[in-house]
């Protein structure tokens, strides 16, 4: 058979069409990866007060940023730049959220990393806030929730996050093997990119210890080196770690290469595989760009307040990399203009959420309570909380309540000249829906539970708890640890705590359980979960004590808790 020169040139575009069909072409040379990291969002769809010390000007500046109008902005900018920009997080994106999230099960921030393009976050210790049954609920999506007040309320077909949580190192204790996915592997320009997340080692001791049972947690950089042979295979040539551990630095958070960063990821940076040059972190809500033992490790505030930009500009071939660039971008809504979607979307959980989020609770004694503590530790909210609680239990015998400063998220505010507050604003301060628990301690144990404060891991620093009016005390740092309570100063009502006595005691359900490094706790006896909410007894006792919160409620500084300072 002859074949005309005409066929022959369109069966040989044919076959070199069926060729490149079957194959994919890898870049060669250098090629720049853009990444846009978020972490600690914990809900904050609407922006808030951010306070930080620019690198360029060394003059501290104070404003609204945040929001997922600004986020939408930002990101919509740069992939104007990038279509192929990835972005991640470093887990708590949900969880001790303001209540236009949390009063909707965190659906609302599940659905705005959707729209916002997040594509794979580790998982945070608050992820774990509602147990592991209700994370499971929230990746993949489903009604079948322990919220049932809660979840699919805000829309009645909840489809779940259409990013991926990784957890390397939080193993089934049943399987040995990790409940969620460890890592997993994105092509990026023709580069595939590994990434492994882990959330904190210590996880247990901030989070309800009901709500991880029958999960382990191993040490962080073991399990991630471990994905790295699993990610090679998958074709992988760069690779990530997206840690929910992070430290401090007195370094401002725009400035690159800092030098100064101490606290729990930095030995955990140090133990990572070599192939890991990048280390993107969250948990201690502190923005940095740092070089830990020739690698970046970055981290992005939190809510939301800044996003951190990185460029890694890589060999396509090999998949070395040939330099990272980072910035963090402070989110000012002023000078990102929303995506018309996010926007809409954020109205409208405004407009479902305002009836019940301005339903007024009462007057309080100030404009703002504030959770800061002065220099023993005390705080005007923390003692609010405290007393609230014992009001609200005092008819299961509680005589003595505590409160945990990591428990408060925000300062209590007003909304209206006539110190009006409202649900919204008390939400904000108790997201976290715990229940109160009534348990017995001895004095002895009174003694020890107070001394426990300090006796905390090496990557944290005191912890003081709230207490109730008629509990009083002075410490002395000058004292060795386990013996910081001044003798003779821990009193009940005025009368010396006597060791044999039993005293009925009143804290969340995570105290109880011993969270917070407050074993203590779990050693009480005569537990009655009273399955009374933390925020219920705030709103009733705001609405039952005008005032609250005021210097005439008892809130006088140091008027519970006294210091020994350094100069006596």
């Amino acid at each position: 058979m002859t074949v005309s020169p005409r066929a022959c040139a369109r069966l040989s575009l044919l076959a070199l069409a069926l060729l490149a069909a079957g194959c994919t072409t890898t870049p060669r040379g250098p090629v720049t990866l853009n990444l846009v990291a978020i972490n600690d969002f914990h809900g904050n769809l609407e922006p808030s007060k951010y306070t930080y010390t620019s690198a360029a000007t060394g003059k501290s500046e104070t404003l609204r940023a945040g929001g997922i109008e600004a986020l939408s902005g930002a990101l919509a900018a740069w992939r104007k730049e990038d279509k192929d920009l990835l972005f991640i997080g470093a887990g708590d994106l949900i969880g001790a959220s303001p209540a236009l999230s949390s009063m909707w099960a965190d659906e609302p921030s599940i659905e705005a990393m959707n729209l916002l393009g997040l594509r794979l976050s580790s998982v945070g210790n608050h992820e774990f806030d509602q147990g592991r049954k209700e994370l499971l609920r929230q990746q993949a999506g489903g009604c079948d929730s322990p919220r049932p007040g809660k979840a699919c309320r805000l829309s009645p077909d909840y489809r779940g996050a259409r990013f991926t949580y990784l957890a390397a190192n939080v193993l089934d204790s049943a399987t040995g093997k990790p409940f969620m996915p460890a890592y997993r592997v994105e092509s990026v320009k023709g580069v595939k990119v590994g990434v492994a997340g882990a959330v904190l080692q210590g996880t247990a001791s901030v989070a309800v210890a009901s709500a991880i049972a029958g999960l382990d947690f191993i040490d962080e950089a073991e399990a991630i080196n471990k994905t790295l042979p699993q990610m090679r295979a998958d074709g992988a040539k760069v690779f990530i770690a997206l840690i929910h551990e992070g430290g401090r630095t007195d370094e401002s958070p725009d400035q690159p290469g800092c030098k100064g960063l101490t606290g729990g990821v930095v030995d955990i940076v140090k133990k990572l595989d070599p192939a890991i040059r990048l280390v993107i972190t969250g948990h201690s809500h502190q923005g940095y760009l740092c070089t830990v033992d020739g690698r970046i490790v970055t981290q992005a505030d939190a809510a939301g307040h800044l996003l951190s930009r990185i460029a890694l500009k890589v060999d396509a071939a090999s998949g070395a990399i040939a330099d990272i660039d980072v910035k963090n971008v402070v989110m000012d809504p002023a000078k990102f203009p929303a995506d018309p979607q996010v926007a809409a979307y954020l109205a409208g959980v405004k407009e479902r959420s305002r009836a019940a989020l301005a339903r007024p609770l009462g007057k309080l004694g100030t404009a703002t309570v504030a959770r800061k503590a002065n220099e023993a530790g005390e705080a005007p909210l923390g003692n609010l909380i405290a007393d609230a609680v014992l009001a609200a239990t005092r008819a299961q015998g509680a005589q003595i309540g505590f409160m945990n400063n990591g428990g408060i998220r925000k300062d209590l505010e007003t909304s209206d000249a006539a110190l009006t507050t409202n649900f919204g604003h008390a939400q904000a301060v108790l997201p976290f829906g715990n229940t109160l628990v009534v348990l017995d301690l001895t004095g002895a144990q009174l003694r020890r539970l107070l001394e426990q404060q300090w006796q905390r891991p090496s990557a944290s620093g005191a912890t003081i708890l709230q207490v109730s009016q008629g509990l009083t005390y002075t410490w002395d740092e000058q004292r060795p640890v386990g013996q910081r309570v001044v003798p003779g100063s821990l009193k009940f009502n005025g009368a010396p705590v006597d060791d044999a006595k039993t005293y009925r005691v009143v804290a969340n359900n995570f105290l109880a359980e011993g969270g917070d490094n407050f074993p203590e706790f779990a050693k009480g006896t005569n537990r009655v979960d009273t399955q009374i909410v933390d925020l219920d007894a705030l709103s009733d006792y705001i609405a039952k004590n005008p005032g609250a919160g005021g210097a005439q409620a008892g809130l006088a500084p140091a008027a519970r808790i006294g210091k020994v300072s350094a100069s006596k």
